[in-house]
């Protein structure tokens, strides 16, 4: 594991609670396991690891949104998520393949809503030309998969930001 990885996994454990992560578990399922971090914790841990980490370009935001991800704890592929919606700025039209992943192997509204409607939406909002009409293509195949989930997000991925977010749930 890198540095940054090790911080956020380490925090993530040290704020969780055997109480709160049956709780998540009884409520999201036994698809992940969870540390019983709360939202606010993975989000503080986040952001404490991106002050210790100022020097992240794209390559290492999109590697370590990964490695977060590759293991099933619910916490750190919520982290992924939100070190995602952190960055947006930096990631690309070619991202939504690792998106797109993530996504399908999420198959929960608690991070596949978010990963559409924070990460997506506004990295497709910002391209222009030859990366917006990509983008367009990979959103319009989402939109036709057989994954409900993916549909969802291409949905959600296409939503105007004013509208107010799509109820979280874990059936699509």
């Amino acid at each position: 594991m890198t540095a940054a990885c090790d911080f956020v996994d380490a925090a993530l454990q040290r704020e969780g609670s055997w109480l709160r992560a049956e709780e998540a578990q009884a409520r999201l399922g036994e698809r992940h396991q969870y540390y019983g971090a709360s939202v606010g914790a993975v989000r503080g841990t986040v952001r404490d690891m991106l002050r210790r980490h100022r020097d992240l370009v794209h390559d290492d935001i999109t590697a370590l949104s990964s490695e977060l991800w590759s293991v099933p704890v619910f916490e750190r592929r919520l982290a992924a998520v939100v070190l995602l919606q952190s960055r947006v700025a930096l990631l690309n039209n070619s991202d939504l393949t690792r998106i797109e992943g993530f996504i399908r192997e999420a198959r929960l509204g608690e991070l596949v809503d978010p990963l559409a409607a924070d990460v997506v939406r506004p990295l497709t909002a910002g391209l222009e030309g030859q990366a917006s009409a990509r983008a367009d293509v990979v959103l319009e195949r989402w939109a036709r998969d057989p994954d409900p989930w993916l549909r969802r997000a291409a949905v959600l991925s296409r939503a105007p930001a004013t509208q107010p977010p799509a109820r979280r749930s874990t059936t699509p």
